[in-house]
């Protein structure tokens, strides 16, 4: 009997999108991008995480710390998304103002409350940690970062990854689940039918998928005129990191909702001199129009899903071992099987 795709419940259920926030998501790191962002006292990165609101900040001291984007008096966010500078962490609702160490410094206008004590209110935190000049956060992890960065250190030992400048975000968001766009990264099964430019520039037939711990290596023989390095890889449990030559793409996959999605990739490289402006620019605008050919096959498949049209098909032993590994971290995560028991 082969290995069948997930049953669409997994990619249709309000309820289990629920489930998969608080076990996968709170409980992951998640890769925020070049640690760099946040090189000057005052900087901050706030960014959302399965719906929660959560920022870095790099206090005056030099420190660097994580915190959720709500003001603990009646839930106000603090921050914008996205990356600035923070001279006065001041809620912008009440104007409570927080120490950059998180502690709550006062609430004016508050009133008299012999109950109330400012060191009874700081900002609730969030983890922390840095890896070869990237920076990921965490809400409640269950192992450290290393744990779950698995074999990606040796992937990668060769590569100067955390000497690449990063010169440009991009985002897109796609109307399908986080897990229909993930079944279609991790393998390269559907090139010649979405990616026609990209199959001209390799070798598919020597295209090769292999799963390892915690992550999923797909590389494939170059062919000439190509702007690829040949190795693509995604880690568990939404975040991927490409090389090419003279620097890398990272991404972010975030699920918005049950049935929306948003991507965040950055592209980095090791010479940004204006000489080298043209190639940078034809590697990003390549890189993205390759993502962009993905969105209407996973809005469609998705749209599929959800009209009980389809029932679970077998997975390519050849092609889609990376499907089921990736599947298979999931169920385990949730502790289900097909139909969502247990």
């Amino acid at each position: 009997m082969p290995q069948l795709n997930l049953d669409t419940r997994f990619y249709t259920d309000p309820g289990l999108h629920e489930r998969e926030r608080h076990a996968i998501f709170k409980r992951h790191w998640q890769m925020l991008g070049p640690a760099a962002r946040l090189k000057e006292p005052g900087s901050y990165l706030a960014v959302t995480v399965a719906g929660w609101k959560l920022f870095a900040l790099r206090g005056q001291d030099g420190v660097l710390r994580g915190f959720h984007n709500v003001c603990r008096h009646r839930g106000a966010r603090l921050l914008a998304d996205g990356a600035g500078h923070c001279s006065v962490l001041r809620c912008p609702y009440h104007h409570w103002v927080y120490e950059q160490n998180g502690k709550l410094r006062q609430a004016p206008w508050f009133g008299e409350d012999s109950g109330f004590q400012v060191e009874d209110w700081p900002l609730t935190h969030a983890a922390l940690a840095e890896w070869r000049g990237l920076l990921f956060i965490a809400i409640d992890p269950e192992l450290s970062l290393m744990d779950q960065l698995g074999d990606l250190p040796e992937e990668v030992q060769d590569f100067p990854i955390e000497s690449y400048l990063s010169v440009e975000e991009h985002r897109f968001t796609m109307r399908s689940n986080w897990k229909t766009y993930t079944d279609n990264f991790v393998e390269g099964y559907h090139i010649p039918g979405i990616h026609p430019g990209f199959l001209q520039v390799i070798d598919f037939k020597n295209f090769e998928t292999v799963a390892r711990r915690g992550m999923v290596r797909m590389s494939a023989p170059q062919k000439g005129g190509s702007i690829y390095g040949g190795k693509w890889l995604w880690m568990w449990p939404n975040w991927t990191l490409s090389v090419f030559p003279g620097g890398m793409n990272t991404s972010r996959i975030d699920p918005l909702s049950v049935d929306s999605t948003e991507l965040m990739y950055d592209f980095y490289f090791a010479d940004t001199c204006a000489a080298s402006e043209a190639s940078r620019r034809r590697t990003i605008d390549v890189n993205c129009g390759i993502v962009r050919e993905d969105f209407g096959i996973c809005q469609g498949t998705q749209e599929n899903y959800a009209s009980g049209g389809y029932s679970p098909g077998p997975l390519s032993p050849r092609h889609e071992s990376s499907v089921m590994y990736f599947q298979g971290l999931v169920r385990s995560a949730l502790g289900a099987t097909d139909t969502l028991s247990g």
